[in-house]
C-alpha cells in the first residue's frame, strides 16, 4: 500500500513542477521517461580531421598515438659572394700617386711582358724633416714578373728591383708590399730612406667627384666580405676557426692603417673601397671560387623582323 501512495504523491506533484520549469523541460521530461529523448540516440562517431590518417588504414599510426611532426629541412648553405677582379689592363700607362700625393708609379706593356717606372717618395737620411724622391733603375723601366692570382687579382713583382717590391693591382690603383724583411727601401748614395708600401692611385682632387658612388659600391664590398668570411666559418671545423677569426680582425686594422694616409680618404673613401674589394675576392678565391674579369663579352643584339608588304601572310584566305 506504501508504493501506491508514493505513485499518487508523485503523480499529484508533477504538474507543479512541469509547470514551474516551463513547457521545454516538461517535454524533455517526457522524451526520456518514455524513451524517446537523447538516451534512445545511438552515440555519435567522431568525425576524421580532413588530411589526417585514418585508423585502420595501412600507415596509419595506432589509436591513441600522436603521429610526430616532421623536422623543418635545413636552409640552404651559404654560397660565397664574387665581386668582379679587375685586370692589369685597367692601369696600364696611368700615372699613379702614392696615398694620392706623391712619387710615381705607371705599369707599362709591350707585348705579353709588363714592366713599371717607378718613383719612390722618401725623407733624408740626414735631414728627416725635409723630403726626397728615388727614381728605381735610375728611371728606366723595370721587368715585372707575373705571380698569377693567388689572391683572386693579377701580381706581379720586382724582386731584382734596389727595392724589390710586389705590386697587387686593384680597380684603379696598386697596391705596394716590399718583399725584403722591412718596410723601409734605404739609398745611401741619395741620402733618401723610403716606404713605398701604401695604396698608389689618383689624385684626391679627381675623386671627390665620385664620393657618392664610392660609398655605394663600399656597402656591397663590405656584405661580401661579411659572407664570405661566414661561409669560411661554416667549412672549417674545431681549432681552424680561430685562425680565420684573427685573420678577418686583422683585415680592420690592416685597412686602417693603409688607408689612413690616403689623401682626403674621409672626403672620398676610395682607398678603403679598393681594399675591401680585394679582401672579397681574395676570400671567394681561397673558397674555390674564380672570380670574373672586367672583360664581359657584349650581349647579342636582337634585329627587328623586317616588315612584309601586303597582308598578313600567316592570314587564312577565305574564298568568296
Amino acid at each position: 500500500m506504501r508504493l501506491p501512495r508514493i505513485l499518487l504523491l508523485s503523480a499529484m506533484m508533477l504538474p507543479a513542477a512541469l509547470a514551474a520549469s516551463g513547457p521545454a523541460n516538461a517535454q524533455n521530461f517526457f522524451e526520456e521517461l518514455f524513451g524517446i529523448g537523447r538516451a534512445a540516440r545511438p552515440p555519435q562517431p567522431r568525425q576524421p580531421v580532413p588530411g589526417a590518417p585514418i585508423p585502420g588504414e595501412p600507415g596509419a599510426p595506432p589509436p591513441g598515438d600522436v603521429p610526430p611532426a616532421t623536422p623543418a629541412a635545413p636552409p640552404p648553405p651559404r654560397q660565397p659572394v664574387v665581386l668582379r677582379a679587375p685586370t692589369e689592363d685597367n692601369v696600364v700607362g696611368q700615372d699613379l700617386l702614392l696615398n694620392g700625393l706623391t712619387g710615381s708609379l705607371k705599369l707599362e706593356r709591350a707585348g705579353t711582358a709588363v714592366s713599371a717606372r717607378v718613383t719612390l717618395p722618401g725623407t733624408k737620411i740626414s735631414q728627416p724633416a725635409e723630403t726626397c724622391t728615388v727614381k728605381l733603375n735610375a728611371g728606366n723601366p723595370i721587368a715585372l714578373t707575373s705571380s698569377g692570382k693567388p689572391e683572386g687579382v693579377a701580381r706581379f713583382e720586382a724582386a731584382a728591383a734596389e727595392c724589390p717590391l710586389r705590386f697587387d693591382v686593384l680597380d684603379g690603383s696598386v697596391l705596394a708590399t716590399p718583399l725584403g724583411g722591412s718596410a723601409i727601401c734605404t739609398f745611401s748614395a741619395a741620402d733618401c730612406a723610403t716606404t713605398p708600401k701604401g695604396l698608389w692611385g689618383p689624385a684626391a682632387a679627381s675623386l671627390i667627384s665620385r664620393s657618392a658612388e664610392f660609398d655605394s659600391a663600399r656597402g656591397t664590398a663590405d656584405r661580401a666580405v661579411y659572407d664570405n668570411y661566414k661561409v669560411m666559418t661554416q667549412r672549417v671545423r674545431g681549432q681552424d676557426v680561430r685562425p680565420v677569426v684573427q685573420e678577418q680582425a686583422a683585415f680592420s686594422s690592416d685597412r686602417e692603417e693603409v688607408c689612413r694616409t690616403y689623401a682626403r680618404e674621409g672626403a672620398h673613401g676610395f682607398c678603403h673601397l679598393r681594399f675591401t674589394e680585394a679582401r672579397a675576392v681574395s676570400l671567394a678565391t681561397r673558397l674555390g671560387v674564380t672570380a670574373p674579369t672586367a672583360s664581359v663579352a657584349p650581349r647579342p643584339v636582337r634585329r627587328k623582323p623586317a616588315p612584309v608588304d601586303g597582308g598578313n601572310p600567316d592570314a587564312i584566305a577565305i574564298p568568296d
